[in-house]
């Protein structure tokens, strides 16, 4: 709430006029569309893929601790170097996807130029590293899961994908929760795999992929200088990321309560 500049220092308080300007700045809506964006195309087929590769690496398949290790792999690559690697394979013309997709007849897809293309081209960097990371939780819940439970189905005539939904998926509620929550958390405050997207670090020349935490790095040390607008665009990023969460918790924590209740019916 003060006028604080980044080589002034704290100035004269102004209230919420910090709010006001950042509110009436264009980039503020084109990062926050971008930053959900590219939030619901990393996190829905993230959670999908973390589940199926648990579930699979929680049957009995052979080298079981070597393909464990293997899907953590991404995870531990600096941010930085997966970014690098793949703003390279996702370069518009030279780039390894636009190679591939040339050989089964796409035309080149400007992977930098188009905002769609390039939030899913971010959105692929994240599902690289995190996928490995939300499949290792999810499977740690897995094993915990009465195997009685199993057995009984398998003795009723259920096939095994009756027993996935049927056991699996509703004894993972709380874990899910957890996942979903911290993926929100995460997804919603993306930097690292944007800013290195191209070399200016900007967002595009149109900021097509400029995301919340980008832009508050554009006030507080671009041009403006302005913490006290960083400042309030981290507060709003906070209380969109605590909306949310609330939202996800009182939607799982009622498919829960609604399950417990139709199998005790059951």
């Amino acid at each position: 709430m003060h006028d604080w500049h980044l080589l002034g220092g704290q100035g004269d308080f102004v209230g919420l006029q910090n709010y006001v300007d950042v509110l009436q700045q264009p980039r503020f809506f084109t990062a926050l569309r971008n930053t959900f964006s590219i939030f619901i195309l990393s996190a829905v087929p993230q959670l999908i893929a973390a589940i199926a590769i648990a579930a699979v690496l929680d049957d009995n398949i052979r080298a079981k601790t070597f393909w464990r290790m293997g899907v953590l792999l991404p995870y531990v690559v600096a941010p930085v170097a997966v970014a690098l690697i793949f703003s390279r394979a996702f370069a518009d013309q030279s780039g390894m996807v636009n190679e591939l997709l040339g050989m089964v007849g796409v035309d080149p897809i400007r992977w930098h130029a188009d905002s769609l293309a390039s939030h899913v081209a971010i959105a692929t960097m994240v599902n690289f590293r995190w996928t490995g990371y939300n499949t290792l939780i999810l499977l740690a819940a897995m094993q915990a899961i009465p195997r009685d439970l199993y057995e009984a189905a398998i003795i009723d005539g259920a096939s095994r994908v009756r027993t996935f939904f049927s056991i699996t998926v509703p004894m993972l509620r709380p874990t899910l929760i957890f996942v979903i929550i911290t993926m929100t958390i995460g997804g919603l405050q993306i930097f690292d795999e944007p800013r290195m997207f191209d070399q200016l670090g900007q967002g595009g020349a149109d900021r097509q992929w400029m995301t919340m935490t980008m832009f508050l790095y554009e006030l507080g040390w671009g041009a403006q200088k302005s913490f006290g607008r960083a400042s309030a665009v981290a507060w709003i990023l906070f209380l969109i990321i605590i909306a949310i969460g609330i939202v996800n918790f009182m939607i799982t924590r009622r498919i829960a309560s609604t399950g417990s209740v139709k199998g005790g019916t059951h």
